[in-house]
């Protein structure tokens, strides 16, 4: 069984080695949220493409402060949008707002609140060195660098940043298709009443919402019986994907197929068991050219894996980067203990106390408890060697997604 940081490394090394990249099209910005870039982005000009005044003040030579106070003379105003036309020369100034560019001959910016005007006198009460207050041109990116690599996944910030340097369309990966396969007699559709020794079929649903999240597009197949012929079909039909994602059937019970069912198709197993609470049971491998991941079918240790382990999978079979999972820190809200020797994964919260993130587990029942991940907003991680821990300890957190 491998460690957590095992397990993904060679999901990692699997993965990332050499793999094919995905079509690409051509979409307008605004349709790009999410997708990841297929092409290297340039600035078109320098970034910003004049030296940038960061503050309501006024435009100086830096030379004419020298001695402080200092009287200058007002030579005209400029605001953002617009430029000062001229050049200045020694004791002379020109009001500027912010975002306005520095008119010639000036270096720095003196702030409002350290000047005083009278008529086209200016007053300036303290000193300002060359380039204070103001974003040098070209500070930002020069014309013709890289702005953006291709592999990098769009947010507000990239797109922002590509409008800036008039990328009205971009080239991008197609989102790969992911197969998700639930299996198992005791699961039934989530319209359909179950009986009382039955469960709908959340985990489908959530796997398909988590895919989404993470730039693929979801195929939620047929709920598979615990039938190896049944399965089997379903198997192959899923292979039509770019991934599958199995749920449930991945442990050693009597009547646990998906191993058996995926070794006839001719399978490689890379990972088989995680040392990790939950989803300890989970399975990594290839089969017919397509990546698989077998996830136990307790919702929160589905939930855990497809996080830890298939996300970052995901986003390198759509083009982009290894994306592992980000841990932050925050403060114990109580002492903890545990010799499990596992890397452990608890549904809870982080709030802000006095300045600090402080962590609380939520009341939960276990890895079939989705009530107490709905009122999470994060998981608590604690390592093997973390075996006993006091209240203001700092422990990692993953944050949850949406």
């Amino acid at each position: 069984m491998y460690s957590y940081h095992e397990a993904l490394g060679i999901i990692r090394q699997k993965v990332a080695g050499g793999a094919p990249s995905p079509p690409a099209e051509t979409l307008r910005l605004e349709s790009t949220r999410g997708r990841v870039l297929a092409e290297d982005v340039a600035a078109d000009r320098d970034y910003p493409p004049f030296h940038r005044s960061t503050r309501d003040g006024f435009a100086v030579r830096s030379p004419d402060l020298a001695s402080i106070p200092a009287q200058l003379t007002l030579r005209g105003e400029v605001r953002a949008g617009e430029h000062f036309v001229g050049k200045l020369g020694p004791g002379e100034c020109v009001a500027i707002m912010t975002g306005a560019p520095l008119p010639a001959g000036t270096d720095a910016v003196v702030m409002l609140e350290y000047a005083r005007v009278e008529g086209t006198a200016v007053k300036i009460e303290r000193a300002a060195a060359a380039r204070e207050n103001i974003v040098e041109k070209g500070s930002e990116a020069r014309e013709g660098s890289v702005v953006l690599r291709r592999g990098r996944r769009l947010g507000a910030g990239e797109i922002g940043l590509l409008a800036s340097v008039g990328r009205a369309q971009v080239r991008v990966f197609v989102p790969p298709h992911v197969a998700i396969l639930p299996t198992g007699d005791e699961i039934v559709p989530v319209d359909r009443r179950p009986e009382w020794f039955q469960i709908r079929n959340s985990n489908a649903l959530a796997l398909a919402a988590q895919v989404a999240a993470a730039g693929g597009t979801p195929q939620i197949l047929p709920i598979a019986p615990d039938n190896r012929d049944a399965l089997r079909r379903l198997i192959e039909q899923s292979l039509k994907s770019d991934m599958l994602v199995l749920t449930g059937g991945v442990s050693k019970g009597r009547y646990d197929y998906v191993r058996q069912v995926l070794e006839e198709l001719g399978a490689e197993f890379f990972v088989e068991g995680v040392a990790i609470r939950p989803g300890k049971p989970l399975v990594f491998g290839r089969v017919k050219g397509k990546w698989f991941f077998g996830l136990p079918g307790n919702p929160v240790s589905t939930y855990v894996t497809f996080e830890l382990f298939a996300r970052p999978a995901l986003a390198v079979i759509g083009g982009g980067d290894f994306e592992e999972a980000q841990f932050l820190r925050a403060r114990l809200a109580e002492p903890f203990r545990q010799k499990l020797g596992l890397t452990v994964f608890m549904p809870a919260r982080v709030e802000s106390r006095d300045g600090d993130p402080v962590v609380r587990l939520v009341g939960w029942q276990g890895s079939g408890d989705l009530v107490g991940v709905a009122s999470a907003n994060c998981f608590l991680v604690i390592h093997p060697a973390q075996t006993d821990l006091a209240a203001g300890d700092w422990v990692d957190v993953m944050p949850r997604s949406q």
